[in-house]
């Protein structure tokens, strides 16, 4: 079974529904759970939020909150995984934010990657450096992060 799979079955097993605000994965985690036969029982809502504008437009990111700390921040990612969950009525949200590459912003490495996941409003968040290993293995690595480091929050929790 790989991830998503797992990742599917934990969320359906609880009745529980999923949504995700992406930035530099754009899109990439909603696509890998909607590729899991099962996804339309928990997916709710896929955004990607490649700007500034649109993180705050459509997940409700604060301007504040992207001055105070950037774009590739545990606080952005944070705001994008509750304001994905808010949005959507979902249960679980999940913000992916980072720079893949191959330019970095100011003092922000190229190939780092702030997570945030949301499970019934307990915020957990997480920083990632991939290193300058090509834009789109970061987008995987972080992908693949993102589902890995969800299943442990969820199979942390009582059923």
């Amino acid at each position: 079974m790989n991830d998503f799979s797992q990742l599917i079955g934990l969320l359906s097993a609880r009745k529980w529904h999923i949504a995700a605000a992406e930035s530099c994965t754009a899109g990439l985690f909603s696509a890998s759970i909607a590729q899991i036969p099962g996804a339309s029982s928990v997916m709710e809502y896929g955004f990607t939020v490649y700007s500034v504008k649109a993180k705050c437009d459509l997940v409700h990111v604060s301007p504040e909150t992207i001055s105070a700390y950037g774009v590739v921040s545990e606080e952005t990612a944070r705001e994008m995984a509750e304001g994905a969950a808010r949005r959507a009525g979902a249960e679980v949200g999940v913000g992916i934010t980072g720079f893949a590459g191959p330019d970095a912003e100011g003092d922000v490495p190229v190939g780092r990657v702030c997570f945030g996941f949301c499970v019934q409003g307990r915020v957990v968040s997480e920083t990632v450096d991939y290193g300058e290993i090509g834009r789109n293995r970061v987008r995987e690595e972080s992908n693949a992060f993102a589902a890995k480091r969800l299943i442990r929050l969820l199979e942390e929790l009582p059923c």
